[in-house]
């Protein structure tokens, strides 16, 4: 059997009308100051840029976005401490990854930080084999998936959505994108910014890479 290796991934899992959300923005925000007087069809992105130079996140709060996450597991306890988020996560207790859903195998995510040849990655790839072969005869054994799981590694491929305001994703991907963030964290972190920076630029783009 070949070992099943993917890269991470990330989509956004809603359609994303961007001058729609800035309009949202605005309107929410020039209640503040009751200038709604001032909203024209060009006003959102100065008003936007100029709220967020200033520090008043709060008025981006009003947006969320969702994104579905493919990474590994070690990735997703990181993920989840951001606290003013919501999650749905594949579940290692109820998928049964030895059945014909999965096809009788487990997908592992590949670390970023190995090539193909070095001797590390080698060593992860053999116990990673290790792992599928023994959690598959654990349930040819009678075990469940919910004790089976006890042996699957952090680098178990899982799937998981994300839903934040943009204020905090703001927060996450400065934290996130620092070149102090775990690797595989950063990989993950930089492909969320490359897709929000390139729909929503006058609230990204001050986001030092």
């Amino acid at each position: 059997m070949t070992l099943k290796i993917i890269e991470p991934s990330v989509e956004l899992a809603q359609v994303l009308d961007a001058a729609e959300i800035m309009k949202h923005i605005e309107r929410a925000g020039r209640v503040c100051y009751k200038s709604e007087s001032n909203i024209s069809d060009e006003s959102a992105e100065k008003f936007i840029a100029n709220i967020i130079k200033s520090g008043h996140e709060s008025v981006i709060e009003h947006v969320s976005i969702t994104f579905k996450i493919i990474c590994d597991r070690g990735v997703t306890h990181e993920l989840v401490r951001h606290r003013l988020a919501s999650y749905s996560q594949e579940s290692t207790r109820y998928c049964d990854y030895s059945g014909d859903k999965f096809g009788g195998e487990l997908t592992f995510i590949k670390p970023c930080f190995w090539n193909d040849n070095d001797e590390n990655f080698l060593l992860w790839r053999q116990t990673m084999a290790t792992i599928e072969k023994n959690y598959l005869e654990m349930r040819q054994k009678g075990a469940r998936p919910e004790q089976a799981r006890s042996i699957l590694p952090n680098s178990l491929k899982t799937e998981i959505f994300m839903t934040a305001n943009l204020r905090e994703w703001r927060h996450f991907l400065k934290l996130r994108t620092s070149k102090r963030a775990h690797p595989q964290m950063r990989e993950i972190a930089l492909k969320i910014y490359e897709i929000l920076n390139e729909s929503l630029p006058v609230i990204f783009s001050d986001i030092e890479i």
